[in-house]
């Protein structure tokens, strides 16, 4: 599965990146690339619970992330 995240610049220049497959996963950085980086790492953690809960199937587990 691929995982397409969005990123921008807050007014106050906070960078906030979100994957848009997993509502809710967003995170904040100094950088667009800190951000990035907090937001495939919380994306990770929320697919390894899942995984764990036996909430998604084994199609999950070829990842790929993508930043626009």
């Amino acid at each position: 599965m691929k995982f397409n995240i969005e990123y921008e610049q807050e007014e106050d220049g906070r960078w906030l990146a979100e994957v848009l497959e997993l509502p809710g996963a967003l995170a904040y950085g100094k950088t667009a690339e800190e951000a990035i980086s907090k937001v495939q790492a919380l994306a990770l953690r929320v697919l390894a619970d899942r995984l764990e809960h036996g909430e998604v199937s084994s199609d999950m587990l070829d990842i790929k992330f993508a930043a626009a």
